[in-house]
């Protein structure tokens, strides 16, 4: 009765120590990209600025290439007075092709050609022919890009497949979670304070360089 007893209750214990071990090593190698990858740190500008406007965009997504211009030209316009920065954020469920894209860009960076290729992805022509959903496979358009930027193809090929790629992608995701705010896209945040698209443009609903400028110039009045 008690070899029975204590039989029993060791089979207990190896089950749930099985149990336990499966939990953990699941939550390890489910949580390792969140935990030892950081988000993306694309900044172009005044690097050392008391102001940073950063950008969460989808390489895919219509309202971001439609901002890209202007977005531009205040880059530009503030380029020795603030600092630039971009995250991915692509919205899968709606742009089938933006994960790719996004991918296209950190394997550009990899190679020192991240704002080349970020440029290249929101040029209207461009964009026009890789990101519509009709698209199947963006992939060649992509190619195409990296041999005009003069990278290394078929380093860029295995970059882009690559884990480490993927992994930055969903840090930037994560990052974004992180603020709580609704995910869309352009999101912009003005050093770390989340700014409204519609105080961004004009009386016609269009990206407005004055409205960004109004936004900077009070941000630099601020931290002067």
């Amino acid at each position: 009765m008690d070899k029975r007893f204590w039989a029993v209750i060791g089979v207990i214990v190896v089950i749930f120590g099985g149990i336990m071990f499966i939990s953990n090593h699941k939550k390890d190698s489910s949580g390792s990209s969140s935990s030892s990858t950081q988000p993306t740190n694309h900044v172009i500008g005044k690097l050392d600025s008391s102001v940073t406007l950063m950008e969460y965009g989808d390489y895919e997504c219509p309202a971001c290439e439609s901002f890209y211009t202007t977005v531009k030209a205040v880059q530009e316009k503030y380029n020795d007075k603030i600092k630039f920065q971009f995250r991915n954020l692509p919205l899968t469920q709606i742009h089938p092709n933006a994960f790719a894209g996004a991918r296209a860009a950190e394997a550009a960076d990899l190679q020192g050609k991240f704002w080349e290729m970020h440029d290249m992805l929101y040029d209207s022509n461009n964009w026009s022919q890789w990101s519509p959903a009709t698209t199947k496979d963006p992939k060649p358009y992509f190619w195409g890009y990296a041999q005009q930027l003069g990278l290394n193809v078929d380093q860029f090929k295995k970059d882009f497949a690559s884990d480490t790629v993927n992994k930055r992608i969903i840090a930037d995701q994560a990052a974004f979670n992180k603020t709580g705010e609704q995910l869309s896209t352009p999101s912009f945040f003005l050093n770390g304070v989340y700014v409204e698209n519609s105080k961004l443009l004009d009386s016609s609903q269009q990206p407005s360089l004055e409205k960004f400028s109004a936004v900077i110039d009070a941000a630099l009045a601020k931290n002067q």
